[in-house]
């Protein structure tokens, strides 16, 4: 857990894969012997609401007798419509005392082994303590809808948003979708004819409570108007 009190602008690995484990819709169960299993989960509630994850050294949890290898395997998509959606891989690896099932009327026990986080900028692995000891981003189960409304009802107020990027990008910029949004600010995907770029607007402060997001948005966009009238007084 990183104390609110210094300057972070961006998620650490933990926080990324703890809110695409808590926001994630669909998942891939694939265990020794069996044919994978995908897992939808249609009716709102996170992929993961099935399976619980215990440490290996849990007393009464822990049993005796061969256990099964598995890996669930998730996704993380963008919830806008931006070339190349694919945010992010986390897969969790552990052993079940038994053949998950998606019929299964209990939680199913995994015995945590490690989870591996990859993104465009590499592979991270993250361990069960910390993520136990990770703070739920409270944006996390929001995110998709909060970007999906600001492109399909305020699409013009995106590009005002570019008059925060430093330095300032060329003309060759043929579109900016939001990417991602958590509790430290707002990505933006910057698309070229050929290639992308991505760029972190961070907020004034970090999120403690999802009716913080918008305050924090329109503080985001209030410095990129006065940052436009600055450039008009210019020019």
């Amino acid at each position: 857990m990183r104390p609110f009190t210094s300057r972070v602008t961006e998620p650490t690995p933990a926080e990324r894969v703890l809110s695409i484990l808590t926001a994630a819709h669909s998942m891939t169960v694939v265990s020794d012997g069996h044919d994978p299993v995908e897992v939808h989960r249609l009716d709102g509630t996170a992929a993961m609401g099935h399976i619980h994850l215990h440490e290996p050294s849990e007393e009464g949890v822990t049993q005796s007798g061969p256990r099964i290898p598995v890996r669930l395997e998730f996704t993380d998509i963008a919830p806008t419509p931006v070339r190349d959606r694919m945010r992010a891989r986390v897969t969790v690896t552990g052993l079940l005392s038994a053949p998950y099932t998606t019929d299964a009327a209990e939680s199913t026990c995994m015995e945590f082994g490690q989870a591996v986080f990859e993104d465009h900028r590499g592979r991270a692995f993250v361990t069960l303590d910390t993520l136990q000891e990770t703070e739920p981003d409270p944006i996390a189960t929001s995110e998709a809808g909060m970007l999906t409304h600001l492109v399909d009802e305020h699409d013009e107020l995106v590009p005002l948003l570019l008059r925060l990027v430093q330095p300032q990008p060329d003309k060759g910029v043929k579109r900016v979708l939001p990417l991602a949004m958590d509790r430290y600010g707002v990505t933006l995907r910057l698309e070229y004819s050929a290639t992308h770029r991505d760029v972190r607007l961070p907020f004034a402060k970090p999120v403690a409570r999802l009716d913080q997001a918008g305050p924090q948005i329109h503080a985001l966009l209030a410095a990129a108007r006065r940052a436009s009238h600055r450039n008009q007084l210019l020019t």
